[in-house]
């Protein structure tokens, strides 16, 4: 993904998110919501793909806010469908098709592989249909995309494991990569933002890139790493998101670590939340997801409604996928998530509530952190 606004710059749009209509300088901006006709009310149907169960966040957060704030948006009347593609890239395929047979008014598609979709998105538009992509920038012709920054995600990460070992390392530091989905192509934005806080400092020893970022394969790449490696040299673990760093951590357990080393992950999962606290895993990277999941809905209903200006107030970044050029888009910002600022992350916006993570086996690990 090449962006085309500075990162700095990232902030202020994201929080322009409940932008009225007569926003400072939304008139400027162009994009095909332009072509869009006021032809739809309120009674509108929103259809929303989502690619997998292993990480919880889609069922658990991310769908919920879109169905509510679609309804919020169109006085109770308008609607979604949902389907979710468990990691099946043919699967998602047939349920986006059976999408437009149903005639849907927009698609928000959060992709399970972003090259093999592109056909499929190219009949929803020869249907008339807007897909606008999710969390995932998937190819083909689509009408706007909404993400996080995903290199500043890598960024984050890797500036984390660097901040967790302090001044004491050098290129003899062995770190191992626990990466994405190879068909994800956030994994690779991941990766790649990861690498430039990492390379010339230490050495990446063993790097794996783990199909559907399934947990069980994370666990067997590290139990190689391991053997490979030996367990008493690997500094710190780069593990791309928490479903995954679990299954790291079973790996280093299962090996006879007791001290684990800095490990990261990706999402704030409740899990990882708890073992975060617990020590077991140094950071995860928080991704507000209401934000995220709000914008999406937004830019579904403008972009069905005609509302162009509102549309293009809420898209105002431009992103390039392999097959089409300056998309609109909405890059939202993210936070480290540590120890230290859990209270005024993921309880803040409403995410858990302490007795969520503070249950009886983390009661003790919750009390030295002071969180009550």
């Amino acid at each position: 993904m090449n962006t085309r606004t500075r990162r700095t710059a990232i902030a202020v749009a994201a929080g322009s998110l409940m932008l009225s209509l007569t926003a400072c300088g939304a008139l400027g901006v162009s994009g095909t919501s332009s072509e869009a006709s006021p032809t739809k009310g309120n009674d509108i149907t929103v259809g929303v793909l989502m690619p997998e169960k292993t990480n919880t966040r889609y069922e658990e957060f991310d769908y919920p806010i879109i169905q509510q704030k679609v309804k919020s948006l169109t006085g109770g009347q308008g609607k979604t469908v949902y389907a979710n593609g468990e990691a099946d890239a043919t699967k998602q395929i047939q349920q986006m098709e059976k999408m437009i047979a149903d005639q849907v008014d927009v698609i928000l598609l959060d992709a399970v592989d972003a090259k093999t979709i592109a056909d499929t998105v190219r009949k929803a538009k020869e249907a008339g249909i807007p897909v606008i992509a999710y969390d995932r920038l998937a190819e083909g012709p689509i009408d706007a995309y909404v993400s996080f920054d995903n290199e500043l995600v890598g960024e984050v990460q890797g500036r984390s494991i660097m901040e967790a070992l302090g001044g004491d390392t050098d290129t003899s530091t062995k770190i191992v990569m626990v990466n994405g989905s190879p068909t994800d192509p956030n994994a690779g934005q991941f990766k790649a933002g990861a690498l430039s806080e990492l390379n010339g400092k230490v050495t990446i020893a063993k790097t794996y890139d783990v199909d559907g970022w399934k947990p069980e394969i994370a666990e067997s790449d590290m139990a190689k790493a391991i053997e490979a490696i030996g367990k008493g040299n690997i500094a710190a673990v780069y593990s791309a998101n928490d479903a995954m760093a679990g299954g790291v951590i079973k790996a280093l357990e299962a090996a006879g670590v007791t001290e684990l080393p800095p490990i990261t992950g990706q999402d704030a999962e409740l899990t990882a939340v708890q073992r975060i606290v617990a020590g077991e895993q140094y950071m995860s990277v928080y991704k507000p997801y209401p934000q995220e999941a709000e914008a999406a809905a937004e830019m579904a209903v403008a972009r069905v409604q005609g509302k162009g200006i509102q549309f293009d107030a809420l898209a105002s970044d431009r992103v390039d996928s392999p097959t089409d050029k300056d998309i609109p888009a909405q890059l939202v910002p993210v936070v480290a998530l540590t120890k230290d600022n859990i209270k005024s992350t993921v309880i803040a916006d409403g995410i858990y509530k302490v007795s969520d993570i503070c249950t009886a086996k983390y009661a003790s690990a919750c009390q030295s952190a002071k969180l009550k």
